[in-house]
């Protein structure tokens, strides 16, 4: 099918492009960032992929409690914690159960 649609080729290679970029990034991170780098950087993606943008901040609602951000950013929940509470803190954020505001 691939050979004979050359459409459906180059869906299916920019497809398999994408994913490989994510992995290599990802991979990048757990090897050159620190855990509060990390977790920062995946919500700055959730942002991105997820958010809805008024004029200065993103809203992000989502489904992930904090081991699910600890288990995607190979952290501890106790580190995730730790990283939100101290971007609140700076109200770089703001928090409610399953959103979050990017300030």
């Amino acid at each position: 099918m691939m050979h004979e649609n050359a459409q459906l080729s180059l869906a299916v290679t920019k497809n398999i492009v994408e994913k490989l970029r994510n992995v290599e990034r990802k991979l990048e991170s757990l090897i050159f960032k620190d855990a509060r780098e990390r977790i920062i950087d995946f919500m700055r993606e959730m942002a991105t992929k997820y958010g809805k943008k008024n004029s200065v901040e993103v809203l992000v609602k989502h489904d992930l409690s904090h081991q699910d951000v600890a288990d995607l950013t190979a952290t501890s929940r106790q580190t995730v914690t730790t990283v939100l509470n101290d971007l609140k803190e700076k109200d770089l954020i703001y928090m409610e159960r399953k959103r979050f505001l990017i300030i």
